[in-house]
């Protein structure tokens, strides 16, 4: 990065910054994402042309307004008017996220009052209107104040706002009570109906009113002397010119679209249109429809009477493209006489988020809503099992078609994750003592891509048949539709029994450790997750950590990051590397004893005092240690967390206590690079961080899972494969996967406080994660990338 590139726009009083990596200064951390300034006269002092460049630059946090000095190769510069929208948003990680993906801030700084958008609320998207843009925040010394989108709720969002325009006793805008948000820009979905990918500008609210033709409409056009119907799909302005992105009606229904300037296309009444543009549609002839009601004796117009809001169907388009979704809605549009559906597709295929003739009538994605004749939609052959059985589970050697994704899928995250897993009949299908199996893959597989080698690489040992049942019937169908059916996770469990060394796969209870290892180690043959070393003696290989320790009295609510330091330590262990996953178990005996009634889940585990022949931070003074005390860090004194290390003087000084005294300190091995890269005291030790994305617990011999899905501590869901059930012996499980931000109240607590919750007492299901913990998984994302 060039100084100069530092430097924003001429003419603000001061230059803005946010960090894109972690920053340690002094005993204060900053996370990418946090955003500061200094002036311009500071910076022109520090980067003149007759001085040479600096390397650091003093600056001034804007979350605390702490002066730190900070490297210029993580700091990127940012426009006043948007670091007035990215400060609204609170998580630094979420923040840094949006300001590098440029598309959401760039709408925002676009966004004008009166405008329609698409805002979150709970989770779910309601359409809305801007009606204000700026700060809430009055009377604030802040150097810059957040600025958030007040959004008037329409339609379906009505009522579930928070206020009537108001914000702490001061009126910005006027809506009805209840229907009346305040947002930040990460929250709003600006303008989703149009394609920004030519260059096209939306047009503001205002100027739109003068255009003849409106998204929705049926138009005409002559191509090559031939006069051609079909609907306006979006109206976009280039430069003073304006078009209109037509679906002729002899192309079909999404796959092609001609872009023509508006003044050579004809408004027509929609009933015309659709006289001739039925056809293609699937709509249908009436004499057709007729025939059908007197052949059937009752008007069946979707030719299987099975299909009801969330089927799973398939449609066929223009030149037998096929595509799939899920019906979100059914019903009559205005001058269709027809019953519709509304169909939230798989892919990018469709033409709009739900919405018809300005009405939303469901709620999507851009560009993944189908409006078409119910008839056109047949039931989705891969998710169809007999008349006789449903999901029947008895007859698993019969010849029903598999779910078959022969494309990868990523792992869902934020909205995505809550709208294509959450709900009933959701994740993987329990079956027969499955669930030990179905929660260690919804864990794995759901939200990250951490362990996603195992569906690709190529192993020396690998077996490929398990590989693919794992990728294509298992792995792919639950990203894609965020449903697995039982019979898929069967036909897993048959090849494990085939290939294992153990016969009861397919029916025996089992633990989770005892899967993995068989899939990882025995079938697949992957590179050990794990290398451990104990006392300087041959490295060990292992793919799950389990935490062996005594009783500790002290430890009443302890965090994992205590108890494998705790583990560690009394094991003399070290990590050989840094590794990409990190699968723990807690310690306990058994299914029913448990060493610790609570363990608080610690959401980062620092793992870099673990780390073998690292560079280690002394605990006092925060210099490059070189030697570490097992006996202090059973010392009350210091901290409940951390392994001890120490630097020269401050382990001189520690040690003269008389209760010291006795202690014996181990010296630990500084990699001479960076010993060698700065004078003392001036390097700061880079701490190894890994995250949290799944917990599996277990009571009463059952397992249920706990993943994170986004960024926010309250961005918990909860799985269990046999949450239900349909039916006796013949019936089948139903598996749910429902929200539970509950958790963050919990984890926010002092640890007093905590320690006094009782169990029977905990909303929702946060008992489950805080009381029955087994096994904690831990990905490092940057590891990732090398594994």
């Amino acid at each position: 990065m060039t100084m100069t590139s530092l430097l924003p726009s001429t003419g603000d009083g001061n230059c803005y910054y946010i960090l894109t990596e972690d920053c340690a200064y002094g005993s204060k951390y900053f996370q990418a994402g946090n955003m500061c300034f200094c002036s311009e006269r500071s910076y022109l002092r520090n980067f003149s042309d007759d001085r040479p460049p600096a390397c650091f630059l003093k600056v001034i946090m804007l979350d605390d307004s702490s002066t730190v000095t900070i490297n210029v190769e993580i700091l990127q510069p940012v426009r006043e008017e948007a670091a007035v929208f990215l400060l609204a948003i609170s998580s630094h990680n979420e923040r840094l996220n949006y300001f590098l993906e440029r598309l959401s801030l760039e709408a925002a700084l676009r966004a004008v009052p009166g405008q329609k958008v698409m805002v979150e609320v709970d989770r779910q998207y309601f359409p809305g209107i801007i009606r204000y843009i700026g700060s809430i925040y009055k009377n604030t010394s802040s150097v810059l104040s957040p600025f958030f989108f007040g959004v008037e709720l329409q339609g379906e969002g009505e009522n579930r706002g928070r206020s009537d325009g108001s914000y702490h006793g001061t009126e910005y805008f006027k809506c009805k009570r209840n229907c009346g948000i305040f947002l930040p820009f990460s929250r709003v979905q600006f303008s989703p109906a149009l394609d920004d990918d030519y260059g096209k500008q939306k047009a503001k609210p205002d100027t739109e009113e003068g255009v003849p033709v409106k998204v929705g409409d049926a138009v005409s056009f002559y191509v090559d002397e031939v006069l051609t119907k079909g609907i306006a799909m979006a109206v976009y302005r280039e430069g003073t010119q304006w078009f209109v992105k037509v679906c002729p009606e002899e192309e079909g229904t999404t796959d092609i679209f001609r872009e023509i300037p508006m003044d050579s296309v004809v408004k027509e009444s929609l009933q015309s249109l659709f006289s001739s543009f039925e056809s293609d549609m699937g709509l249908g002839h009436p004499n057709q429809m007729k025939r059908e009601i007197s052949e059937s004796g009752e008007e069946c117009e979707s030719g299987n009477s099975s299909l009801e809001v969330n089927s799973m169907v398939q449609i066929t388009l223009d030149k037998g493209n096929q595509v799939s979704g899920i019906i979100r809605w059914l019903g009559y549009l205005p001058q269709i006489k027809h019953k519709m559906a509304g169909v939230e597709l798989d892919e990018d295929k469709g033409v709009t988020a739900g919405e018809w003739l300005g009405k939303y009538y469901f709620h999507c994605a851009p560009k993944r809503g189908l409006f078409v004749k119910l008839q056109s939609c047949q039931p989705d052959v891969r998710f169809q099992c007999s008349r006789n059985s449903d999901l029947n589970l008895v007859d698993y050697r019969g010849q029903e078609v598999l779910p078959q994704a022969p494309d990868s899928f990523p792992p869902l995250r934020n909205e995505a994750a809550v709208r294509v897993l959450r709900g009933r009949m959701k994740g993987i299908q329990g079956h027969c003592n499955s669930c030990y199996m179905d929660a260690a893959l919804f864990s794995l597989f759901s939200c990250t891509s951490v362990l996603d080698s195992m569906l690709f690489k190529p192993f020396p040992l690998c077996d490929r048949n398990v590989q693919s049942i794992l990728r294509d019937e298992i792995v792919n169908p639950l990203r894609k539709t965020g449903f697995v059916r039982a019979r898929s996770v069967m036909h897993l469990r048959e090849q494990l029994t085939e290939k294992g060394q153990c016969s009861s796969f397919t029916n025996a209870e089992k633990d989770p450790e005892e899967f993995l290892n068989l899939i990882m180690h025995q079938i697949l043959g992957i590179e050990p997750l794990l290398k451990l070393q104990s006392g300087g003696q041959k490295e060990q290989d292992c793919y799950c950590y389990q935490i062996f320790m005594d009783k500790q009295e002290d430890l009443v609510v302890p965090d994992v990051q205590q108890l494998v330091e705790h583990s560690f330590l009394s094991s003399d262990l070290k990590l050989v590397e840094i590794p990409s996953c990190f699968i723990i178990q807690m310690p306990r005996f058994g299914k029913e004893y448990k060493m610790f009634s609570k363990i608080i889940p610690s959401l980062e585990l620092d793992i870099t005092d673990l780390l073998l022949d690292s560079p280690r931070e002394c605990c006092v003074c925060g210099d490059v240690a070189t030697l570490e005390c097992s006996e202090c860090f059973k010392d009350k004194v210091f901290a409940a967390t951390g392994l001890k290390q120490f630097c020269s003087s401050c382990s001189r000084q520690v040690h003269s206590h008389y209760r010291r005294k006795t202690h014996k300190p181990t010296r630990l091995h500084v990699p001479e690079e960076f010993h060698s890269r700065s004078p003392r005291g001036s390097q700061q030790v880079p701490r190894e961080k890994m995250e949290l994305f799944a917990v599996l617990c277990i009571e009463t011999s059952h397992y249920v899972s706990f993943v994170k899905y986004g960024p926010e501590n309250e961005h918990w869901m909860f799985f269990d494969s046999m949450a239900d059930r349909h039916g006796d012996e013949n019936g089948f499980n139903i598996p749910t996967v429902t929200l539970c931000p509950e958790v963050a109240k919990y984890l926010d607590l002092p640890l007093a406080v905590l320690a006094l919750e009782q169990p029977r007492d905990m909303d929702g299901v946060a008992k489950r994660l805080f009381c029955d913990a087994y096994m904690y998984m831990y990905q490092s994302k940057k590891m990732a990338l090398y594994k």
